[in-house]
């Protein structure tokens, strides 16, 4: 009997077929830099509640606690939405999730306009942690659809730099907003540039002509990507290891965002403006780092450098240097040493999450990878649901708030150590994605999988 073939999965995207790859190339840098844009309104929306924490919490009478149950609310339905949403991506456009999600991040800031009080603060960072789980993967999702394999460093490194660029321009603006204006017209100014985006999106972002790639180790002219379990992706160290390190970086990010600002203006005495030009700073080099990703990968694939080497070891060991500067943050005296920890504690992580994406498409078939991207986000942003609601219980439990955030600090520090050392033993693509290759390839395709002859997908 002949195998019955799949029916094809329908798309739902209102502007018809993808453009001519003939012509994709301005195309597919003008989607780049909207991409970077809507990541760039991704981090400004996260980083609002933590810029206006002081007078947010002086006005509506909050503890160290509730601010921090506040902010970690954000992460409630932050990884569910990421997962759901990362298998919806099989049938609906990115086109389409994209929109969808910016409209949700105008109208997750309108309840605390209406109503300020601490729960309805809370409901809107509800709505926009569900709007934003999604965020991060599905964009890189949409963006990979743009650029073939062995061309996606730079374009990686880009969106993710949005995140850093999110914060370098959010923090003096947002400052600037809140003590012009109070801190509820940054509120107002975050839901007007998230609703333009998505209008900008809605006529521009169609999807790109890389969406069906063959899949990793499948021989060229080899047809549709073949598909695996996905207990089988999931379980293995590449994946594990690339969740494992962005567990890392997400701690450091989620402290960051809701408790930095507030420890600049509590225990340095820093006045919000100088705390936004720091916060500013510490983005910047995050942005450095994130801008040397793609040559530094480059440079070592050239020389044949295996990629667990040229992109595995780097997340963790990233991960790792911003932990031990966490760790040594409480015990700093001199004011440019600890500036200095500060800097290197809250950015230096940053590069994990380009590189773990990068490394997990290298052993994921393209047909899958926007579910599993959606799985990868999901598990490895959860410290957004810990570590602000766990610092602050720390600091209203502490005898003071300088001994709360030493607590806190090296909490960080060893969560995230451990996250870097696991990353740096366990991601192998090479060996992972040869493991992955179905049982019916041939001895060749599987020597030539294991001699890395395709470089990892950039």
């Amino acid at each position: 009997m002949a195998k019955q073939q799949p029916r094809p999965i329908p798309r739902t995207d209102a502007a018809g077929p993808p453009p001519d790859p003939r012509t994709g190339g301005r195309r597919a840098w003008l989607i780049t830099a909207l991409i970077v844009a809507f990541m760039l309104v991704n981090y400004a929306d996260k980083s609002v509640l933590g810029l206006a924490a002081v007078p947010i919490m002086d006005e509506l009478h909050i503890s160290n606690s509730t601010y921090g149950l506040v902010s970690s609310s954000f992460a409630v339905l932050f990884s569910l939405s990421g997962l759901v949403v990362g298998f919806v991506s099989a049938r609906v456009s990115s086109r389409v999730l994209l929109v969808a999600m910016a409209a949700l991040w105008a109208v997750a800031q309108l309840p605390v306009l209406l109503v300020a009080t601490a729960p309805a603060l809370a409901a809107g960072r509800v709505l926009l942690g569900a709007a934003e789980g999604p965020a991060a993967p599905m964009s890189m999702h949409a963006l990979y659809k743009w650029f073939p394999e062995g061309r996606r460093g730079l374009p990686s490194a880009l969106q993710i730099s949005g995140a850093a660029l999110g914060t370098l321009i959010a923090a003096p603006v947002v400052t600037w907003l809140i003590i012009a204006f109070g801190w509820r017209s940054a509120f107002a100014a975050l839901a007007v540039t998230s609703a333009v985006w998505s209008l900008l999106w809605w006529r521009t972002g169609h999807d790109g002509p890389y969406g069906h790639e063959p899949a990793p180790g499948a021989a060229s002219g080899s047809g549709s990507a073949h598909r695996l379990p996905y207990r089988r992706l999931l379980l293995n160290g590449t994946v594990l290891g690339s969740v494992t390190g962005a567990f890392g970086a997400s701690w450091a990010l989620s402290l960051s965002q809701a408790w930095l600002p507030t420890y600049l203006r509590t225990q340095l005495g820093m006045p919000p403006g100088r705390a936004a030009a720091l916060i500013s700073g510490v983005s910047a080099f995050s942005f450095v780092l994130l801008l040397a990703v793609s040559p530094l990968v480059d440079a070592l694939n050239r020389h044949g450098v295996r990629s667990r080497w040229s992109c595995g070891a780097p997340q963790g060991i990233a991960v790792a240097v911003a932990a031990l500067a966490m760790a040594a943050l409480p015990f700093a005296e001199a004011r440019p040493l600890l500036l200095a920890l500060i800097t290197v504690a809250f950015g230096a992580h940053s590069i994990a999450f380009p590189l773990h994406y990068m490394t997990t498409a290298a052993v994921v078939p393209p047909s899958q990878r926007g579910a599993v991207f959606g799985i990868v986000a999901a598990t490895g942003t959860l410290p957004g649901l810990i570590a602000p609601y766990l610092t602050g219980r720390l600091l209203d439990s502490a005898p003071s708030q300088g001994a709360g955030y030493t607590h806190a600090f090296l909490v960080s520090a060893g969560v995230m150590t451990v996250c870097g050392l696991v990353a740096l033993a366990a991601i192998r693509p090479e060996r992972d994605a040869r493991r992955l290759l179905p049982a019916g390839r041939t001895a060749g395709e599987r020597a030539a999988q294991a001699g890395g002859s395709k470089p990892l997908a950039q």
